[in-house]
């Protein structure tokens, strides 16, 4: 079982891989009035033929290349090989390790890597190891900026035509000056519509401006979201079944959900303290998974739009553990509707709540 530590890091780093990739594709595109500071990361070289050991997590993949940033804070260069052996870092000894593809490493993915230095100063890996939980953990960090790093090129794009249209209004602006230098007899006229034309010029700057702030306040955003909507489903002891009014309660979170612009919906399962904690880890994880299937195939909302499932068996208990009371509080799947703050505001009054009344006995 991993540790609360390294699954907490996990998450924290893999959410700092996310917001460093969405700025970085808004600040290609700047307008002409600003200043534009591109930093690139810089990276750590291994000598050729030393061996390396690096423990750190994937900021950013091309190919069979790899740039890792460990928790120190330094980045290598890693080369993935068709002879590289990437396989799961196992918690149980008895057990034979899963072995991954090399199209398992993603962005976000917490990794230990061993290997040698290359001639190019990069580390050529023997082994690449992560864990299970590590690989959900990537899965769902990517489904959640996948949706919003579409619109990052329509806004870049929005920045473009910006850019021309004050350019061809310095042009114009030119030209007017040209006119009023050479005119004779109607230099007073043409000098007026030059200052009109300046102050339209100024004007539309202006607008310009403001239009590529907002824009940038939103790119900033793309990767936070609000709770527009968090439901609680209750379960019996030891089932995943779920229960008429559950099935109520997801019908109206997802016809909340259609209305929603730049959404995801994240479903988390809990146990309760009975039974066995191998039990409960897997309890938990049919209990989520049965939400999910529950609003694919009812209502066809887009696999993509739902954060991979994940059962948190007896962690993160809502209630005590030990009255009856908690331990049925406890038997839950929690479902949010999480809309990000960059796309577009939020336009429900309020993150509502509501909770089933499936039995609990």
């Amino acid at each position: 079982m991993i540790k609360t530590s390294r699954f907490t890091r996990s998450i924290l780093a893999g959410f700092a891989v996310a917001a460093l990739g969405i700025p970085a594709l808004a600040q290609e595109s700047q307008t002409t009035n600003q200043t534009t500071t591109q930093q690139t990361m810089a990276t750590a070289n291994v000598a050729s033929g030393q061996k390396q050991k690096l423990t750190g997590v994937v900021v950013k993949r091309d190919g069979d290349n790899l740039l890792v940033k460990d928790y120190s804070g330094t980045a290598y260069n890693v080369n993935v090989t068709s002879s590289t052996k990437i396989k799961e870092r196992k918690s149980n000894p008895f057990r034979g390790a899963k072995k991954y593809a090399a199209a398992d490493l993603s962005r976000g993915l917490a990794v230990e890597i061993e290997g040698r230095g290359g001639s190019n100063g990069a580390l050529v890996a023997d082994q690449i190891k992560f864990s299970e939980t590590e690989l959900r953990v990537a899965s769902s960090i990517v489904s959640l900026v996948t949706p919003v790093e579409g619109r990052v090129t329509e806004t870049e794009t929005r920045l473009t035509q910006s850019e021309q249209n004050a350019q061809r209004l310095s042009g114009q602006l030119e030209e007017l000056a040209a006119v009023a230098n050479t005119a004779q007899g109607g230099a007073k006229a043409a000098m007026e519509t030059a200052e009109k034309a300046m102050a339209s010029a100024s004007s539309a700057n202006e607008r310009i401006t403001q239009t590529n702030e907002t824009i940038n306040t939103r790119i900033s955003s793309l990767d936070e979201f609000d709770v527009a909507k968090s439901i609680t489903i209750s379960f019996k002891v030891g089932s995943a079944m779920l229960s008429k009014e559950a099935k109520a309660s997801l019908d109206e979170i997802a016809e909340q959900a259609k209305n929603e612009k730049g959404h995801v919906i994240q479903v988390a399962g809990f146990a309760s303290a009975d039974g066995s904690e191998m039990l409960n880890r897997r309890l938990s994880q049919q209990r989520a998974e049965a939400v999910m299937s529950y609003l694919i195939e009812n209502h066809d909302i887009s696999q993509r739009r739902i954060v991979t499932p994940l059962g948190y068996g007896e962690a993160r208990p809502t209630a005590d553990n030990t009255t009856r009371e908690g331990r049925v509080q406890n038997r839950r799947v929690q479902v949010d509707i999480l809309v990000s703050k960059g796309l577009t505001p939020v336009t429900t009054a309020g993150a509502g709540a509501a909770t089933s009344t499936a039995a609990q006995q």
